[in-house]
Protein backbone atom coordinates (compact mmCIF):
# COMPACT_ATOMS: atom_id res chain seq x y z
CA UNK A 1 0.00 0.00 0.00
CA UNK A 2 1.62 3.13 -1.26
CA UNK A 3 1.84 6.38 0.86
CA UNK A 4 1.31 9.36 -0.68
CA UNK A 5 1.70 12.94 0.08
CA UNK A 6 -2.05 14.61 -0.19
CA UNK A 7 -1.34 17.26 -2.93
CA UNK A 8 -3.72 19.61 -5.02
CA UNK A 9 -2.58 17.46 -7.75
CA UNK A 10 -3.26 14.15 -5.67
CA UNK A 11 -6.32 15.22 -4.83
CA UNK A 12 -7.55 15.98 -7.91
CA UNK A 13 -6.51 12.68 -9.58
CA UNK A 14 -8.77 11.12 -6.83
CA UNK A 15 -11.53 13.07 -7.10
CA UNK A 16 -11.56 13.21 -10.74
CA UNK A 17 -11.21 9.14 -11.18
CA UNK A 18 -14.37 8.57 -9.48
CA UNK A 19 -16.36 10.97 -11.93
CA UNK A 20 -15.22 8.77 -15.23
CA UNK A 21 -17.88 7.65 -17.03
CA UNK A 22 -18.44 3.99 -17.75
CA UNK A 23 -19.45 4.23 -20.82
CA UNK A 24 -19.25 0.50 -21.90
CA UNK A 25 -21.30 -0.20 -18.81
CA UNK A 26 -23.64 2.38 -20.07
CA UNK A 27 -23.73 1.08 -23.40
CA UNK A 28 -24.00 -2.79 -22.88
CA UNK A 29 -26.25 -1.78 -20.07
CA UNK A 30 -28.52 -0.08 -22.59
CA UNK A 31 -28.58 -2.81 -25.38
CA UNK A 32 -30.07 -4.79 -22.41
CA UNK A 33 -32.94 -2.44 -20.81
CA UNK A 34 -34.04 -2.22 -24.64
CA UNK A 35 -34.02 -5.73 -25.47
CA UNK A 36 -36.04 -6.71 -22.49
CA UNK A 37 -38.77 -3.50 -23.62
CA UNK A 38 -39.00 -5.09 -26.76
CA UNK A 39 -38.86 -8.92 -26.23
CA UNK A 40 -39.97 -9.28 -22.64
CA UNK A 41 -39.65 -12.95 -21.04
CA UNK A 42 -37.78 -14.08 -24.05
CA UNK A 43 -34.92 -11.49 -23.70
CA UNK A 44 -35.05 -11.95 -20.24
CA UNK A 45 -34.52 -15.73 -20.05
CA UNK A 46 -31.74 -15.23 -22.95
CA UNK A 47 -29.82 -12.79 -20.80
CA UNK A 48 -29.80 -14.65 -17.73
CA UNK A 49 -28.76 -17.56 -19.33
CA UNK A 50 -25.77 -15.82 -21.30
CA UNK A 51 -24.56 -13.41 -18.16
CA UNK A 52 -25.74 -15.39 -15.22
CA UNK A 53 -25.72 -18.90 -16.09
CA UNK A 54 -28.86 -20.05 -15.27
CA UNK A 55 -31.39 -21.95 -17.91
CA UNK A 56 -34.75 -20.71 -17.07
CA UNK A 57 -36.22 -23.20 -19.49
CA UNK A 58 -35.13 -26.03 -17.09
CA UNK A 59 -35.57 -24.11 -13.97
CA UNK A 60 -38.27 -21.78 -12.47
CA UNK A 61 -37.39 -17.58 -12.77
CA UNK A 62 -39.04 -17.65 -9.15
CA UNK A 63 -37.86 -19.87 -6.70
CA UNK A 64 -40.40 -22.28 -5.00
CA UNK A 65 -41.48 -21.32 -1.07
CA UNK A 66 -40.70 -25.33 -0.72
CA UNK A 67 -37.14 -24.50 -1.73
CA UNK A 68 -37.07 -21.18 0.86
CA UNK A 69 -38.55 -23.44 3.45
CA UNK A 70 -35.90 -26.38 2.77
CA UNK A 71 -32.92 -23.72 3.17
CA UNK A 72 -33.34 -23.53 6.71
CA UNK A 73 -32.10 -26.74 7.48
CA UNK A 74 -28.90 -26.16 5.54
CA UNK A 75 -27.70 -23.92 7.01
CA UNK A 76 -26.27 -23.99 10.95
CA UNK A 77 -28.18 -22.25 14.14
CA UNK A 78 -25.52 -20.00 14.91
CA UNK A 79 -25.89 -18.49 11.12
CA UNK A 80 -29.88 -18.12 11.62
CA UNK A 81 -28.57 -16.94 15.08
CA UNK A 82 -26.42 -14.20 13.85
CA UNK A 83 -28.99 -13.64 10.98
CA UNK A 84 -31.77 -12.72 13.59
CA UNK A 85 -30.06 -10.55 15.78
CA UNK A 86 -29.09 -8.81 12.42
CA UNK A 87 -31.97 -8.50 11.45
CA UNK A 88 -33.64 -6.99 14.91
CA UNK A 89 -30.84 -4.11 15.43
CA UNK A 90 -31.64 -2.98 11.76
CA UNK A 91 -35.38 -3.12 12.50
CA UNK A 92 -35.26 -1.04 15.70
CA UNK A 93 -33.64 1.63 13.89
CA UNK A 94 -35.61 1.75 11.16
CA UNK A 95 -38.24 2.07 13.48
CA UNK A 96 -36.68 4.81 14.95
CA UNK A 97 -36.30 6.41 11.69
CA UNK A 98 -39.73 6.10 10.05
CA UNK A 99 -41.57 9.52 9.79
CA UNK A 100 -44.64 10.07 11.43
CA UNK A 101 -47.48 11.63 10.92
CA UNK A 102 -48.82 15.23 12.16
CA UNK A 103 -50.77 17.97 11.94
CA UNK A 104 -50.44 21.73 12.77
CA UNK A 105 -52.71 24.84 12.58
CA UNK A 106 -50.06 27.44 11.04
CA UNK A 107 -52.60 30.34 11.07
CA UNK A 108 -56.43 30.42 12.39
CA UNK A 109 -58.22 28.53 9.77
CA UNK A 110 -54.99 26.85 8.19
CA UNK A 111 -54.17 23.43 9.26
CA UNK A 112 -51.06 21.53 7.37
CA UNK A 113 -50.62 18.05 8.03
CA UNK A 114 -48.47 14.96 6.91
CA UNK A 115 -49.46 11.49 5.85
CA UNK A 116 -47.25 8.91 5.88
CA UNK A 117 -48.01 6.25 2.98
CA UNK A 118 -46.07 3.15 1.85
CA UNK A 119 -44.58 2.17 -1.56
CA UNK A 120 -46.48 -0.50 -2.78
CA UNK A 121 -43.85 -2.82 -4.44
CA UNK A 122 -40.32 -2.75 -4.49
CA UNK A 123 -37.51 -4.60 -6.09
CA UNK A 124 -34.81 -5.69 -3.96
CA UNK A 125 -31.57 -6.31 -6.08
CA UNK A 126 -29.09 -8.39 -4.16
CA UNK A 127 -25.50 -8.87 -5.60
CA UNK A 128 -24.26 -12.45 -6.58
CA UNK A 129 -20.70 -12.97 -7.39
CA UNK A 130 -18.75 -15.41 -5.31
CA UNK A 131 -21.13 -15.03 -2.38
CA UNK A 132 -24.77 -13.98 -2.41
CA UNK A 133 -24.99 -10.67 0.04
CA UNK A 134 -27.70 -11.96 2.96
CA UNK A 135 -26.62 -8.39 4.54
CA UNK A 136 -27.56 -6.57 1.60
CA UNK A 137 -30.92 -8.89 2.12
CA UNK A 138 -31.82 -7.67 5.34
CA UNK A 139 -30.98 -4.30 4.93
CA UNK A 140 -33.21 -3.72 2.28
CA UNK A 141 -36.03 -6.26 3.33
CA UNK A 142 -36.20 -4.94 7.55
CA UNK A 143 -36.71 -1.18 6.44
CA UNK A 144 -39.07 -1.90 3.91
CA UNK A 145 -41.28 -3.81 5.95
CA UNK A 146 -41.06 -1.61 8.89
CA UNK A 147 -42.55 1.35 6.50
CA UNK A 148 -45.41 -0.98 5.66
CA UNK A 149 -44.82 -2.34 1.82
CA UNK A 150 -46.93 -4.13 0.80
CA UNK A 151 -44.99 -6.37 -2.34
CA UNK A 152 -41.01 -7.51 -2.06
CA UNK A 153 -39.68 -8.80 -4.91
CA UNK A 154 -35.88 -9.64 -4.08
CA UNK A 155 -33.62 -10.54 -7.62
CA UNK A 156 -30.01 -12.58 -7.05
CA UNK A 157 -28.26 -13.88 -10.17
CA UNK A 158 -26.79 -16.56 -7.58
CA UNK A 159 -29.20 -17.54 -4.55
CA UNK A 160 -27.45 -20.45 -1.61
CA UNK A 161 -28.60 -21.75 0.61
CA UNK A 162 -27.53 -19.01 3.14
CA UNK A 163 -29.47 -16.03 1.17
CA UNK A 164 -33.14 -18.09 0.57
CA UNK A 165 -32.64 -19.32 4.47
CA UNK A 166 -32.40 -15.72 5.34
CA UNK A 167 -35.64 -14.57 3.17
CA UNK A 168 -37.41 -17.20 5.08
CA UNK A 169 -36.75 -16.00 8.24
CA UNK A 170 -37.25 -12.47 7.38
CA UNK A 171 -40.96 -13.68 5.85
CA UNK A 172 -39.82 -13.01 1.56
CA UNK A 173 -41.50 -15.48 -0.61
CA UNK A 174 -40.66 -13.69 -4.07
CA UNK A 175 -36.97 -14.62 -5.26
CA UNK A 176 -36.32 -14.44 -8.50
CA UNK A 177 -33.18 -16.12 -10.79
CA UNK A 178 -31.76 -12.83 -12.43
CA UNK A 179 -29.08 -10.64 -11.90
CA UNK A 180 -27.34 -7.95 -13.33
CA UNK A 181 -28.73 -5.14 -16.12
CA UNK A 182 -31.55 -7.39 -16.93
CA UNK A 183 -32.60 -7.87 -13.45
CA UNK A 184 -33.39 -4.18 -13.26
CA UNK A 185 -34.51 -3.78 -16.75
CA UNK A 186 -37.33 -6.59 -15.46
CA UNK A 187 -37.88 -5.09 -12.27
CA UNK A 188 -38.39 -1.88 -13.79
CA UNK A 189 -40.50 -2.37 -16.77
CA UNK A 190 -41.62 -5.89 -16.18
CA UNK A 191 -42.70 -8.79 -18.10
CA UNK A 192 -45.42 -11.39 -18.16
CA UNK A 193 -43.45 -13.87 -15.54
CA UNK A 194 -41.97 -10.38 -13.37
CA UNK A 195 -44.40 -7.76 -11.98
CA UNK A 196 -43.29 -4.11 -12.58
CA UNK A 197 -42.53 -2.52 -9.24
CA UNK A 198 -42.56 1.39 -8.60
CA UNK A 199 -38.70 1.22 -6.61
CA UNK A 200 -35.76 -0.70 -6.57
CA UNK A 201 -33.37 -0.95 -4.06
CA UNK A 202 -29.50 -2.32 -3.60
CA UNK A 203 -26.35 -2.15 -4.61
CA UNK A 204 -24.55 -4.20 -7.56
CA UNK A 205 -21.85 -4.05 -9.86
CA UNK A 206 -21.09 -1.20 -12.65
CA UNK A 207 -23.26 -2.83 -15.10
CA UNK A 208 -26.12 -2.71 -12.59
CA UNK A 209 -25.48 0.77 -11.64
CA UNK A 210 -25.48 1.91 -14.97
CA UNK A 211 -29.45 0.19 -15.52
CA UNK A 212 -30.65 1.57 -12.26
CA UNK A 213 -29.44 4.82 -13.74
CA UNK A 214 -30.83 4.26 -17.23
CA UNK A 215 -34.12 3.14 -15.30
CA UNK A 216 -34.40 6.48 -13.21
CA UNK A 217 -36.34 8.00 -15.52
CA UNK A 218 -39.16 5.48 -15.33
CA UNK A 219 -39.03 3.72 -12.18
CA UNK A 220 -37.44 5.00 -8.95
CA UNK A 221 -34.29 3.75 -7.67
CA UNK A 222 -32.69 4.10 -3.76
CA UNK A 223 -29.38 5.97 -4.69
CA UNK A 224 -26.19 5.35 -6.87
CA UNK A 225 -24.37 2.73 -5.70
CA UNK A 226 -20.72 2.80 -6.88
CA UNK A 227 -17.08 0.72 -5.75
CA UNK A 228 -16.91 0.55 -2.22
CA UNK A 229 -15.21 3.34 -0.25
CA UNK A 230 -13.44 3.52 2.98
CA UNK A 231 -11.33 6.40 5.00
CA UNK A 232 -9.74 5.81 8.20
CA UNK A 233 -9.38 9.57 9.36
CA UNK A 234 -6.36 9.86 12.23
CA UNK A 235 -3.54 11.07 13.49
CA UNK A 236 -2.89 8.19 16.11
CA UNK A 237 -3.81 4.68 16.61
CA UNK A 238 -3.48 0.92 16.61
CA UNK A 239 -2.10 0.45 13.51
CA UNK A 240 -2.98 -3.57 13.42
CA UNK A 241 -6.74 -2.61 13.46
CA UNK A 242 -6.64 0.67 10.99
CA UNK A 243 -5.32 -2.13 8.42
CA UNK A 244 -7.94 -4.58 8.94
CA UNK A 245 -10.11 -1.97 8.19
CA UNK A 246 -8.83 -0.70 5.50
CA UNK A 247 -8.60 -4.43 3.70
CA UNK A 248 -12.13 -5.34 4.97
CA UNK A 249 -13.31 -2.65 2.69
CA UNK A 250 -11.09 -3.28 -0.23
CA UNK A 251 -11.97 -7.29 -0.04
CA UNK A 252 -15.33 -6.31 -1.44
CA UNK A 253 -14.16 -5.75 -5.46
CA UNK A 254 -10.85 -5.32 -7.65
CA UNK A 255 -12.13 -1.31 -7.06
CA UNK A 256 -12.75 -0.57 -4.22
CA UNK A 257 -11.03 1.95 -2.58
CA UNK A 258 -9.12 1.71 1.22
CA UNK A 259 -7.70 4.74 2.43
CA UNK A 260 -5.80 6.19 5.62
CA UNK A 261 -5.85 9.88 5.71
CA UNK A 262 -3.87 11.11 8.52
CA UNK A 263 -0.81 13.67 9.21
CA UNK A 264 1.29 11.81 11.02
CA UNK A 265 4.47 10.17 8.97
CA UNK A 266 5.24 7.69 11.77
CA UNK A 267 1.30 6.02 11.97
CA UNK A 268 1.57 5.79 7.70
CA UNK A 269 4.75 3.87 7.98
CA UNK A 270 3.37 1.62 10.97
CA UNK A 271 0.14 1.14 8.66
CA UNK A 272 1.95 0.34 5.67
CA UNK A 273 3.80 -2.54 7.16
CA UNK A 274 1.12 -4.07 8.58
CA UNK A 275 -1.21 -3.84 5.52
CA UNK A 276 1.82 -6.42 4.03
CA UNK A 277 1.95 -8.21 6.77
CA UNK A 278 -2.23 -8.92 7.18
CA UNK A 279 -2.23 -9.76 3.46
CA UNK A 280 0.31 -12.13 3.49
CA UNK A 281 -2.04 -13.93 5.92
CA UNK A 282 -4.85 -13.35 3.27
CA UNK A 283 -5.81 -16.21 0.72
CA UNK A 284 -3.63 -15.91 -2.28
CA UNK A 285 -7.18 -15.03 -4.52
CA UNK A 286 -8.33 -12.77 -2.67
CA UNK A 287 -9.47 -9.62 -4.02
CA UNK A 288 -7.89 -7.09 -1.35
CA UNK A 289 -4.78 -8.17 -2.83
CA UNK A 290 -5.68 -6.94 -6.20
CA UNK A 291 -7.55 -3.54 -4.57
CA UNK A 292 -4.88 -2.13 -2.37
CA UNK A 293 -2.86 -2.10 -5.19
CA UNK A 294 -5.20 -0.19 -7.60
CA UNK A 295 -7.18 1.94 -5.13
CA UNK A 296 -5.84 1.87 -1.91
CA UNK A 297 -3.27 4.26 -0.55
CA UNK A 298 -2.03 6.02 2.72
CA UNK A 299 -2.49 9.42 2.31
CA UNK A 300 -0.30 12.14 4.22
CA UNK A 301 -1.96 15.60 4.88
CA UNK A 302 -0.17 18.66 5.98
CA UNK A 303 -2.65 18.98 9.25
CA UNK A 304 -5.40 17.03 10.71
CA UNK A 305 -7.83 20.39 9.66
CA UNK A 306 -6.15 19.51 5.87
CA UNK A 307 -7.25 16.12 6.29
CA UNK A 308 -10.76 16.94 7.37
CA UNK A 309 -11.37 19.44 4.72
CA UNK A 310 -10.38 16.57 1.86
CA UNK A 311 -12.89 13.74 3.75
CA UNK A 312 -15.44 16.21 3.19
CA UNK A 313 -14.77 16.95 -0.47
CA UNK A 314 -14.17 13.05 -1.20
CA UNK A 315 -17.52 12.45 1.06
CA UNK A 316 -16.59 8.84 1.49
CA UNK A 317 -19.03 5.93 2.08
CA UNK A 318 -17.52 4.67 5.13
CA UNK A 319 -15.44 7.30 7.28
CA UNK A 320 -13.41 5.80 10.69
CA UNK A 321 -12.33 7.96 13.57
CA UNK A 322 -10.66 5.87 15.74
CA UNK A 323 -8.64 8.34 17.72
CA UNK A 324 -10.06 11.85 18.76
CA UNK A 325 -13.30 10.81 17.23
CA UNK A 326 -16.05 13.51 19.19
CA UNK A 327 -13.55 16.46 18.10
CA UNK A 328 -12.84 15.34 14.77
CA UNK A 329 -17.10 15.11 13.71
CA UNK A 330 -17.29 18.05 14.74
CA UNK A 331 -15.59 19.24 10.82
CA UNK A 332 -16.95 16.20 8.95
CA UNK A 333 -20.45 16.95 6.98
CA UNK A 334 -20.00 14.70 3.94
CA UNK A 335 -19.70 11.07 4.58
CA UNK A 336 -22.42 8.19 4.38
CA UNK A 337 -21.80 6.66 7.69
CA UNK A 338 -19.34 7.13 10.52
CA UNK A 339 -17.71 4.78 13.00
CA UNK A 340 -16.64 6.53 16.24
CA UNK A 341 -13.79 5.05 18.81
CA UNK A 342 -11.29 2.38 18.13
CA UNK A 343 -13.43 -0.31 18.37
CA UNK A 344 -15.81 0.39 15.43
CA UNK A 345 -14.66 -1.68 13.25
CA UNK A 346 -16.56 -1.01 9.55
CA UNK A 347 -17.61 -4.31 9.24
CA UNK A 348 -19.89 -4.47 12.29
CA UNK A 349 -21.46 -1.62 10.17
CA UNK A 350 -21.38 -3.97 7.25
CA UNK A 351 -23.76 -6.69 9.25
CA UNK A 352 -25.55 -6.22 12.61
CA UNK A 353 -24.87 -2.72 14.38
CA UNK A 354 -28.07 -1.52 12.97
CA UNK A 355 -27.31 1.12 10.89
CA UNK A 356 -28.17 0.42 6.81
CA UNK A 357 -25.05 -0.35 4.90
CA UNK A 358 -26.64 0.56 1.87
CA UNK A 359 -24.67 3.79 1.27
CA UNK A 360 -23.83 6.72 -1.24
CA UNK A 361 -20.58 6.40 -2.92
CA UNK A 362 -18.81 8.52 -6.09
CA UNK A 363 -19.07 11.42 -3.65
CA UNK A 364 -22.92 11.66 -2.79
CA UNK A 365 -22.91 11.56 0.27
CA UNK A 366 -22.33 15.63 -0.13
CA UNK A 367 -26.38 15.69 -0.95
CA UNK A 368 -27.08 12.55 0.90
CA UNK A 369 -27.46 10.13 3.45
CA UNK A 370 -27.54 6.47 3.23
CA UNK A 371 -30.86 4.16 2.96
CA UNK A 372 -33.15 4.28 5.61
CA UNK A 373 -37.27 3.67 5.96
CA UNK A 374 -38.25 6.96 4.40
CA UNK A 375 -36.95 6.05 1.58
CA UNK A 376 -39.65 3.27 1.83
CA UNK A 377 -42.33 5.96 1.49
CA UNK A 378 -44.50 8.63 0.85
CA UNK A 379 -45.11 12.10 2.78
CA UNK A 380 -48.38 13.47 1.49
CA UNK A 381 -49.19 16.88 2.49
CA UNK A 382 -53.22 17.52 3.77
CA UNK A 383 -54.12 20.62 3.56
CA UNK A 384 -57.42 21.35 5.53
CA UNK A 385 -58.76 25.32 4.90
CA UNK A 386 -61.63 26.25 7.16
CA UNK A 387 -64.00 30.01 6.31
CA UNK A 388 -61.68 32.06 8.47
CA UNK A 389 -58.42 30.52 6.76
CA UNK A 390 -59.66 31.25 3.60
CA UNK A 391 -60.70 35.00 4.63
CA UNK A 392 -57.05 34.96 6.13
CA UNK A 393 -55.52 34.13 3.02
CA UNK A 394 -57.39 35.27 0.13
CA UNK A 395 -56.10 38.70 -0.67
CA UNK A 396 -52.25 37.58 -0.48
CA UNK A 397 -52.80 34.39 -3.08
CA UNK A 398 -55.05 37.43 -5.55
CA UNK A 399 -51.78 39.23 -4.89
CA UNK A 400 -49.46 37.12 -5.73
CA UNK A 401 -51.62 34.83 -8.44
CA UNK A 402 -51.40 38.63 -10.60
CA UNK A 403 -48.14 39.18 -9.74
CA UNK A 404 -47.47 35.66 -11.88
CA UNK A 405 -50.15 36.58 -14.72
CA UNK A 406 -52.20 33.59 -13.67
CA UNK A 407 -55.93 35.40 -13.53
CA UNK A 408 -57.37 31.92 -13.45
CA UNK A 409 -55.42 31.14 -10.35
CA UNK A 410 -57.38 34.72 -9.08
CA UNK A 411 -60.40 34.26 -10.03
CA UNK A 412 -60.89 30.50 -7.75
CA UNK A 413 -60.09 32.64 -4.86
CA UNK A 414 -62.10 35.74 -6.25
CA UNK A 415 -65.20 33.30 -6.72
CA UNK A 416 -65.28 32.35 -3.34
CA UNK A 417 -65.74 35.80 -1.57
Amino acid sequence: MRIVRLTPAIEKKLLGARQEHDEKAQRIAAEIIRDIRRRGDAALLAWVKRLDGVDLQRESLWIGEDEIRAASKQVTSEFLGALKQAARNVRRVAEKQLPRPWTMEVEPGVKIGQLVRPIDSIGCYIPGGQFALVSTLVMTVVPAQVAGVRHIHVACPRSNAALLAAAGVLGVTRVARMGGAQAIAALAYGTKRVVRVEKIFGPGNRFVTAAKQLVSSDCAIDLPAGPTEAIVLAAKGNPCWIAADLLAQAEHAPDAGSYLVTSSTGLARQVQTEVGRQLQRLPTTNPAQISMKRAGAILVAPSIRAACEFVNRFAPEHLSLPDNGEALLKQIHATGTVFLGPWGAQPLGDYASGSNHVLPTGGWARRRGGLSTADFVKCIAVQTIGRQGFNSLADAVETLAASEGLIAHRNAVRVRR
